[in-house]
C-alpha cells in the first residue's frame, strides 16, 4: 500500500516543542548504543553469554524505537530533532549489526548490500522529494513491516542458536530482503508520481 505524501509545512508545528523530552532521550540513547554494540560485536569473543548481551542490547534499542514514537505523538512532543534523528538511529543500529555480522562471516554480504543500498536510495529519494515539491515521503505499513522483518532477522543471527532454530535464520533473512526491495520500489513509484510543477521551498 502506498503511503500518502505529507506536506512539509505540516511539520513546522513541532519546532515550538522543547527538544529535551523523553522521546528524544530514548532516540538519543538508541544512537549511543550503536557504537557500543558495534565494538562488542566485532571485538568480543563469540561466547553464548556475550551474544545474549548483544541480543539484549539490540532488542532493547528496537523497543525504544516503538516506544519513543508513541510517546511523542500521544504527548504532543514531536520535534524536528526526533523527526531527523529517529530514522538515522534505526538505520545506524540495523546497519552496524548487518555489517558486523557480515565481517564475522555469519551473514551473507549480498543481504547487507541490498539493505544498505535500499536505505541510501530511499534517503536520496526523500531528499529529492523535499527539494522538488516540499513534500516528505513517510514510512508506511510496508516500511514498518520491512523494519520488523529486518530486526527479527538480525536478532536471530545474534542469538547463539543451533539445529532447527538456526535454520530459521536464512528464511527470515530472505523475507526481510524481499520486504526491503519491495518497499524501496514503492518509494521509487511515489517519487515518480510527484507533481512536476510543485515549488521548491
Amino acid at each position: 500500500m502506498t503511503a500518502p505524501l505529507l506536506d512539509r509545512t505540516a511539520l513546522d508545528g513541532p519546532a515550538a516543542v522543547p527538544v529535551v523530552n523523553l522521546p528524544n532521550a530514548l532516540t538519543l540513547g538508541r544512537l549511543l548504543v550503536v557504537p557500543v554494540f558495534a565494538v562488542l560485536l566485532l571485538t568480543a569473543e563469540a561466547q553464548d553469554g556475550v551474544r545474549l548481551v548483544l541480543w539484549a542490547l539490540f532488542t532493547a534499542a528496537c523497543l525504544t524505537d516503538v516506544v519513543d514514537g508513541r510517546i511523542a505523538r500521544s504527548r504532543g512532543q514531536v520535534t524536528d530533532f526526533g523527526i531527523l534523528a529517529d530514522p538515522i538511529a534505526d538505520k545506524a543500529l540495523v546497519g552496524s549489526a548487518l555489517v558486523g555480522l557480515s565481517l564475522l562471516g555469519e551473514l551473507p554480504w549480498w543481504a547487507t548490500a541490498v539493505v544498505l543500498g535500499r536505505e541510501v536510495g530511499v534517503t536520496l529519494l526523500r531528499a529529492w522529494a523535499v527539494r522538488r515539491c516540499a513534500e516528505v515521503m513517510p514510512a508506511g505499513r510496508g516500511g514498518k513491516a520491512k523494519a520488523l522483518t529486518q530486526n527479527i532477522a538480525v536478532a536471530l543471527y545474534l542469538l547463539p542458536l543451533s539445529g532447527l532454530l538456526a535454520d530459521l535464520r536464512m528464511p527470515v533473512l530472505l523475507v526481510a530482503v524481499v520486504a526491503t526491495v519491495w518497499t524501496g520500489v514503492d518509494y521509487l513509484l511515489q517519487a515518480l508520481r510527484l507533481p512536476r510543477t510543485a515549488t521548491v521551498r
